[in-house]
């Protein structure tokens, strides 16, 4: 049992993950770091410099199974949940669409949006049956969930479906005293993202580089969401590298 609020931070081995977890610990949360591989999970918890507040669990989101023994393995340890930072994604290769395999299309699905809905079940069962009830969840969305990339289906797909999980689950959870809300980040400078100081393609199919921004700055947003109280909720949030081109035409 701890004193400090308890959180589920998934994909935290790397990039926004990391970040949003370092910024928790940071702040004095205890948090469950949840990934495929256990090994930058704990370099995150010596990195945190709060060994006693991080708990590395290997974790594969698209496995139900895997999902549930998180949940289980966090309150087993710390008695409740307050947060879920539904974060773990991947992206498929950018080629065509035509060219895209079903399995390449089902990784994505299975991961971004299966996995994104199995942590959100969890995570309902658990906050609205402990005491005190309710807690919050922050989904990872992107601005890929208002605006496309060229050959990105997949990615933009799920990404569009996991705000529909974002409205839906926000409804659901007001009688559980459970906050639902969305985070929608543009370039933040992670290995996802590294691609696009090299440039990367437009909409008119010009390649271009693209501005980045410090990924901490998103781990601050998350922790900003993190902290409000269940009377509010921020539904929506966009960081973005001010520079992107995403508001305008072209």
């Amino acid at each position: 049992m701890t004193n400090s609020k308890i959180a589920i931070v998934t994909g935290a081995g790397s990039g926004v993950g990391k970040a949003a977890a370092l910024a928790l610990l940071k702040d004095g949360w205890s948090v469950a770091l949840a990934g495929r591989r256990l090994e930058p999970l704990q370099e995150v918890a010596q990195e945190s410099g709060a060994k006693d507040r991080a708990f590395a669990v290997s974790t594969d989101v698209a496995n139900p199974d895997s999902v549930k023994n998180l949940f289980d393995q966090t309150v087993k340890k710390w008695g409740r949940l307050d947060v879920l930072f539904n974060n773990a994604g991947v992206n498929a290769p950018g080629i065509l669409l035509e060219d895209l395999t079903v399995e390449q299309w089902r990784n994505v699905v299975d991961i971004n949006l299966n996995g994104m809905f199995y942590c959100i079940q969890h995570a309902f069962k658990t906050m609205k049956s402990q005491s005190p009830m309710g807690g919050r969840i922050i989904n990872n969305g992107s601005i890929s969930a208002h605006a496309p990339r060229p050959n990105s289906i997949a990615y933009t797909a799920t990404k569009h479906a996991v705000t529909g999980l974002t409205k839906t689950a926000a409804l659901d959870g007001r009688k559980y005293d459970i906050c639902v809300g969305q985070i929608d980040i543009g370039n933040a400078a992670t290995e996802m993202a590294a691609r696009m100081a090299k440039g990367v393609p437009q909409a008119n199919l010009e390649i271009k580089i693209e501005p980045l921004m410090d990924v901490n700055i998103v781990g601050q947003s998350v922790l900003y969401m993190a902290n409000l109280p269940l009377s509010a909720n921020v539904l929506f949030h966009t960081v973005m590298a001010t520079k992107m081109p995403f508001v305008g035409r072209g």
